[in-house]
């Protein structure tokens, strides 16, 4: 009875992750990340490619929250794998904020007429200037 109590919960997980890993590629696939970024690198023909490094990557990403290993990368390939996935999760953000019109609306609320150009980035830098914070000070964060 056990064991079918197990086989039970480890389906319910696999399709719960499933689920979760559809969901995210649905809406990097919906907020069109990949074509845009194809076209403004002028590398439009390597989408196929793209598109399954994204897929390995999910797949990677989840087996490496269930197995323990480590790659000797080092400190350097450690900031080399933080700033990709910053960029990414960058890409992300902003690409999600356009689609829903974030900017439009942020502008007309605010009345701004210029300066779009440099909100982005300090936006950008102000997150990326935070992060350094958290991480390189101890005890800069600290909860009650």
């Amino acid at each position: 009875m056990i064991i079918l109590k197990y086989i039970v919960l480890i389906l319910f997980g696999i399709g719960s992750g499933v689920v979760i890993a559809g969901g995210v590629f649905a809406l990097i696939s919906t907020i069109g990340i990949v074509p845009r970024m194809a076209e403004k690198t002028k590398t439009v023909k390597r989408i196929p490619l793209y598109e399954d490094a994204i897929t390995l990557g999910g797949i990677v990403g989840t087996l490496m929250l269930y197995i323990n290993f480590s790659l000797p990368i080092g400190k350097i390939g450690a900031a080399v794998f933080g700033l990709c996935t910053g960029v990414f999760y960058g890409e992300l953000a902003v690409s999600l904020a356009e689609v829903l019109n974030v900017f439009p609306i942020f502008m007309r609320r605010f009345r701004l007429k210029t300066g779009l150009s440099y909100f982005i980035p300090a936006m950008a830098l102000g997150k990326c200037f935070g992060s350094l914070l958290y991480f390189l000070i101890e005890g800069f964060y600290h909860l009650p």
